[in-house]
């Protein structure tokens, strides 16, 4: 854990619970907290100095979305990373992003080039292994521009709630040596076809970006065996 969170340091105008369910959420998407972590409830009322309720109800959001294997009397786990679930992530994203660059190089080339391209920059700037958090927080700017752009920007929050355990495997695969340099040269393809006005060629570009972790399960499964599952 990160040391104690007072109840008193959280936002008192915000529910409890979903605060500490974004926190905890956090950690198992930077994979903090691995698979098969054992969260303690008395451990986590201790660290965010509440009761057992909004312990109990964050627990229950998190097992609704995946990512904890509640077993009753007994304890609360950090879930394997779902490949199945990544999988129709990554389906869902292509089938959104894809019409999403294909309009937007044919209707606003030159100003979503602009705006895509000054996060680019930001993102080369902490294109290290000790900025990777924040390059990774950039990355989903990126993408979300894209949204913002074609005006779907609501489907957004769907996108990143299906896509938990994509972003999981995507952690894991993020450090890997060279991965970083891809997805920059990926992305600098992405905002040249737009750039162009060739919207097939922007398709094309993403599509290939956003196969990249999924093509490499076998790689990551190999290196990470107890995290997974099929």
């Amino acid at each position: 854990m990160n040391g104690t969170i007072k109840e008193s340091q959280l936002d008192r105008s915000r529910q409890i619970a979903l605060q500490i369910q974004e926190i905890l959420k956090e950690r198992i998407l930077n994979v903090e907290l691995v698979p098969g972590t054992i969260l303690s409830r008395n451990a986590l009322q201790l660290e965010f100095g509440v009761s057992q309720t909004p312990v109990r109800d964050a627990l229950m959001r998190l097992q609704e979305e995946g990512i904890v294997d509640v077993y009753p009397q007994y304890a609360t786990v950090v879930a394997k990373i779902n490949i199945r679930h990544a999988r129709q992530a990554q389906f869902l994203r292509l089938s959104l992003e894809l019409e999403a660059v294909k309009r937007l190089a044919n209707e606003t080339p030159k100003e979503t080039a602009t705006e895509l391209s000054a996060i680019l920059e930001r993102q080369k700037a902490v294109a290290s292994p000790e900025t990777f958090d924040v390059f990774d927080t950039i990355d989903r700017e990126f993408h979300r521009k894209l949204y913002e752009r074609t005006d779907i920007v609501e489907l957004w929050a769907t996108v990143r709630r299906q896509s938990v355990h994509l972003d999981r495997l995507r952690r894991l695969n993020l450090p890997m040596p060279g991965k970083m340099q891809t997805v920059l040269d990926d992305h600098q393809a992405i905002v040249q076809a737009i750039q162009s006005g060739n919207g097939d060629l922007a398709a094309a570009a993403l599509r290939q970006h956003l196969s990249g972790t999924l093509s490499i399960i076998d790689q990551i499964s190999e290196k990470f065996p107890s995290y997974v599952r099929q």
